[in-house]
């Protein structure tokens, strides 16, 4: 039989790291082989390769129908980015077989990727995959298969405008205990732009005017939106990312950040123009208010992976500036203490559980597939973080100049 004298069926990918997923980005060029090794000659009808890649969402809810009867309702959708078909070893055309001798037989194949893909993603409803798969055909024997997943990582580019803009917003609350007034609360944030890519630091300029007579904490976190959309029917999962918790706020008192830093952890790239599913992120200032709900002021973050340019001039080919390589993987930091629950930092209706990002001990299984696997690091320095403290004030002693002199 095929199987008795068959050694190696696999599938090799170029540029990829041994024991990992290649990736490549969209337009590019996908090179491999299909690696076939004989222990003794074997009669072969044909060898046909298919490469796919889809996005797919699909989950259940439970809904009642009266006092004594309920039912489940399906969500399912998927989106179809990419096809590839090739025949490799064709049967001849008199309808013989074809005959390989013992050893390795190698068979490459190319095929180029569309011009937009989403990037490779793992989710809880729903995923992003794309692999290529082998068919070893043989008469009267079952078909051999073979599998190779690849990731695709969607270029980002934080240097355009709209990314650069800086994102500001205010909110204000007015505390009750008991139908009593208890004073307001307030607060005021900014960042200097939308768009940030892991591995930076993103510096918090705000201002949290507690005009109550209790204490309160402020905190800071950065909350990953996972959407998943079917049947004009949406499912969110939302996390915390990372975040840091301020110095307690004493009644009647001000706190003042001057560029508190939040370290953006290795996450995965935004998702914003996939129909089935969206990755969003977000930076969320909230205030514990003793007796009422949250303050919560929300600013949108995009997380990209071509980092900030330090000097402003780019070349204008996107390959050269998003070239997958895997040199940074050595860089990523290692994973920070577990942030605190999502009900810990937004308060809602209804606030999902275990939405806290793993402890270390839990990366292995929690955090499987390429999207987590190959998402660019920040390769260089951020710049000094802004305040507008002077550093150096002028001595009260100087005398002002005369302008008009």
């Amino acid at each position: 039989m095929l199987f008795d004298r068959l050694k190696r069926f696999l599938i090799v990918l170029e540029g990829a790291e041994p024991g990992a997923p290649a990736a490549f980005s969209p337009g590019q060029a996908v090179i491999g082989r299909v690696v076939l090794e004989l222990a003794a000659a074997a009669r072969l009808g044909a060898l046909r390769l298919r490469a796919l890649g889809a996005a797919r969402v699909h989950w259940t809810e439970s809904r009642s129908a009266g006092s004594s009867t309920a039912y489940t309702q399906s969500y399912s959708d998927q989106v179809e980015f990419l096809s590839h078909r090739d025949t490799l070893l064709a049967p001849p055309d008199n309808g013989e077989v074809t005959v390989l001798p013992a050893g390795r037989h190698e068979f490459p194949f190319t095929f180029q990727l569309p011009e937009t893909l989403a990037t490779s993603f793992e989710g809880k409803h729903g995923s992003v995959r794309y692999w290529v798969k082998a068919k070893l055909h043989r008469p009267w024997s079952a078909v051999k298969k073979a599998k190779k997943e690849f990731t695709v990582i969607e270029p980002i580019d934080i240097n355009t405008p709209a990314l650069l803009a800086p994102q500001a917003g205010a909110k204000e609350k007015l505390a009750r205990a008991w139908y009593c007034n208890r004073g307001q609360v307030s607060v005021t944030a900014k960042i200097d732009r939308k768009g940030y890519t892991p591995g930076e630091v993103i510096p918090i300029f705000a201002e949290i005017d507690n005009c109550t007579n209790r204490a309160m904490v402020p905190k800071a976190a950065i909350i990953q939106t996972q959407t998943f959309i079917a049947r004009g029917t949406k499912k969110q999962k939302k996390s915390v990312v990372t975040s840091i918790v301020g110095d307690s706020i004493a009644a009647g008192r001000r706190e003042v950040w001057h560029g508190r830093a939040l370290k953006i952890p290795p996450v995965g790239p935004s998702i914003l123009h996939c129909r089935v599913i969206q990755v969003e992120y977000s930076l969320k200032v909230c205030v514990d208010i003793p007796g009422t709900s949250k303050l919560l002021l929300e600013l949108p973050l995009v997380i990209g992976t071509i980092p900030l340019h330090p000097f402003g001039s780019r070349t204008s080919s996107v390959s050269s500036q998003c070239s997958v390589h895997l040199d940074w993987l050595s860089a990523i930091p290692e994973q920070p203490e577990a942030p605190p629950e999502y009900s810990a930092v937004v308060s809602g209706p209804e606030p999902e559980r275990s939405l806290a990002p793993p402890c270390p001990n839990e990366l292995g299984s929690a955090l499987e597939g390429p999207f987590f696997a190959y998402i660019q690091e920040f390769r260089f320095r951020p710049p000094p973080l802004y305040s507008e403290v002077d550093p150096n004030p002028p001595a009260e002693t100087m005398r002002p100049r005369c302008m008009t002199c």
